[in-house]
C-alpha cells in the first residue's frame, strides 16, 4: 500500500458537518480515518469497523472512541480578522467607524513597526483563535511588511491555516504617520508576496489587501488588482460597511456606478476575493458579486458594536453569493467564532423583529456559514470546510460535558441538541482538541507554549 493511503488516526463516534445541499448532517457511530498527509482517507459506519480495518490496513486497537457527549465538527473559518487590533479587543467601542479608526485603530497599528510588539500580539491572537476553534483565519495585518511576514511565520509555527495581508493605504489625511506612498505600497506588497511565498509554508498564503477604497487612490487600486492577477492570489478589503463610507466613496469615485463597481473596475473582484460587511449593497451589486465569484464576510459583532448596520444574509444567499462569518476584531470585541455564530443569529432575529415576515436564519444555517461557508468564501472548500474524503482533516473535538465547562447537561441528549447547546453556550473549555490537516494543534505542546 502506498504511503499516501497509510492510516495514521481513526476516530469512532459522532461527526457533524454541512454540505452545499444540507446545512447540518449528523453521522452517528461513524468511523473516520486520517492518513499520514492529514487528509480524510475514509468515512464509514462503526458497525463496519472490521471490514474497514482490513481495507485500509489499520489495527482495531488504534481506533479512538469518542465519549457519549463528544462530537467532531469541522474547524471554524474566520473570514475577516484584524490581527493587530487584538491588542485592544473588548474596548474602544464608543465611536462610529471613521472616528473609531482615527482615535483607536491607526495609532495602535502604527506601533507594529516594532517587531517585538508585533511578536507579542500576533502570538497571542493566533493562540487565542486556535483555542477557540478557528482552524482557518483570513488576517489583515498592518502596512509594515516585516511584521506581516512575522504574522505568517507565527501562524505557520502554531499550525493555523491562514491568509495574511499586508495592508495597503496611500490616502489617509487623518493619520499622517500611518500611510504609505503609492510606490511604497506597491513595492512592499510585491516584497511581502515574494518573501512569504519563498517560505513555502504549507498552509499560509499572502492576500492582496487594499484597506478599502476610501484609503487607496485609483492608481494604487489598479496596481493591486494587477499584482493579484499576475500572482493568482487572494484579495481582501471592506465594502458597504456604513452609510458614511458609502457616501464618501461616491464623492471620491464619481465615475463609478457603485462601491462594488470601484473594485470591479480595478480587477479586485475575483473568485478569490473576500469583502467584509456589505451591509448596504444593492441587488445589482450582489449580482456583480455572484458574476465575479467574489464573496462576503459577515461580521455581525462589529456591525452592531460600531452601530454600522445589519446585513441581510438571507438576501445574500438568495443572490447565490458566497458568504462566511468573521469576528472583525477589534470592531467586533470577541475573537471567538462562536460569538460570530451567536451575533449572526441575533442580527437575523433583529431583522425579523423589524419585519415579521422575514425568514430568520436557523442555527443549522449559521453553523454552515461558520464552517463550509467560510471555506467557500475563501475559495478553500476543495481543501477544507467539511468531512469529505480527500479533504484535509481540519476539525474540533467538542466535549459538551467538559468538566468545569459552561454547559450543564440534564440528560442524554441527541447530537443535534448537543451541537445547538455548544453553539449557544459553549466556549474554549468545550473544545478539547483542535486539528489542522490532521495535526493536533490544540492543546499546545511545550514548544508552542513558549
Amino acid at each position: 500500500m502506498e504511503e499516501s493511503s497509510t492510516i495514521e488516526q481513526v476516530y469512532r463516534g459522532t461527526f457533524v458537518h454541512s454540505t452545499p445541499q444540507t446545512p447540518l448532517l449528523i453521522l452517528e457511530d461513524a468511523l473516520l480515518g486520517v492518513n499520514t498527509h492529514g487528509k480524510i482517507a475514509f468515512i464509514g459506519e462503526g458497525k463496519h469497523v472490521k471490514r474497514l480495518s482490513q481495507d485500509f490496513k489499520f489495527s482495531l486497537s488504534d481506533v479512538k472512541q469518542m465519549a457519549q457527549h463528544e462530537f467532531f465538527m469541522p474547524g471554524m473559518v474566520d473570514t475577516h480578522i484584524h490581527a493587530p487590533q487584538y491588542s485592544y479587543a473588548g474596548t474602544a467601542l464608543d465611536l462610529p467607524l471613521l472616528q473609531w479608526l482615527n482615535k483607536y485603530t491607526f495609532p495602535v497599528e502604527a506601533r507594529f513597526e516594532d517587531l517585538k510588539f508585533a511578536q507579542q500580539i500576533y502570538n497571542q491572537v493566533v493562540k487565542r483563535t486556535l483555542r477557540n476553534g478557528t482552524t482557518t483565519a483570513c488576517y489583515f495585518a498592518t502596512i509594515h511588511t516585516d511584521a506581516s511576514l512575522l504574522l505568517g511565520q507565527i501562524a505557520n509555527d502554531l499550525g493555523q491555516r491562514a491568509l495574511v495581508g499586508k495592508v495597503c493605504m496611500d490616502r489617509n489625511d487623518s493619520a499622517k504617520t500611518y500611510k504609505e506612498t503609492s510606490q511604497e505600497s506597491q513595492e512592499e506588497t510585491l516584497r511581502f508576496i515574494k518573501e512569504l511565498l519563498e517560505k513555502k509554508y504549507p498552509r499560509v498564503s499572502p492576500v492582496v489587501t487594499p484597506r478599502f477604497a476610501l484609503y487607496c487612490t485609483e492608481p494604487l487600486l489598479g496596481q493591486l488588482g494587477a499584482i493579484a492577477k499576475y500572482n493568482n492570489i487572494h484579495i481582501q478589503s471592506h465594502i458597504g460597511e456604513t452609510v458614511d463610507r458609502m457616501n464618501v466613496v461616491k464623492e471620491l469615485f464619481p465615475d463609478s456606478k457603485s462601491y462594488t463597481d470601484v473594485y470591479n473596475k480595478h480587477n479586485l473582484l475575483t473568485d478569490k476575493t473576500v469583502m467584509a460587511h456589505g451591509c448596504y449593497l444593492s441587488d445589482e451589486e450582489l449580482t456583480l458579486f455572484r458574476q465575479t465569484g467574489a464573496s462576503l464576510a459577515h461580521c455581525p459583532n462589529s456591525n452592531i458594536s460600531l452601530c454600522s448596520g445589519l446585513l441581510d444574509v438571507r438576501n445574500v444567499l438568495k443572490h447565490k453569493v458566497k458568504i462566511g462569518l468573521g469576528t472583525d476584531v477589534a470592531g467586533g470585541y470577541s475573537a471567538s467564532m462562536l460569538d460570530a455564530v451567536r451575533r449572526a443569529l441575533e442580527t437575523s432575529k433583529v431583522l425579523t423583529i423589524q419585519n415579521p415576515g422575514y425568514k430568520t436564519l436557523t442555527f443549522e444555517e449559521v453553523f454552515r456559514l461558520a464552517t463550509l461557508g467560510g471555506s467557500q468564501a475563501l475559495s478553500l472548500d476543495k481543501q477544507t470546510g467539511n468531512f469529505e474524503v480527500g479533504k484535509d482533516f481540519d476539525a474540533l473535538r467538542v466535549n459538551v460535558a467538559a468538566p468545569g465547562g459552561p454547559i450543564d447537561l440534564i440528560k442524554d441528549e441527541h447530537p443535534k441538541i448537543l451541537l445547538e447547546k455548544f453553539l449557544n453556550l459553549g466556549d474554549d473549555r468545550n473544545i478539547v482538541e483542535v486539528f489542522v490537516a490532521g495535526k493536533k494543534v490544540v492543546p499546545f505542546t511545550e514548544k508552542t507554549q513558549e
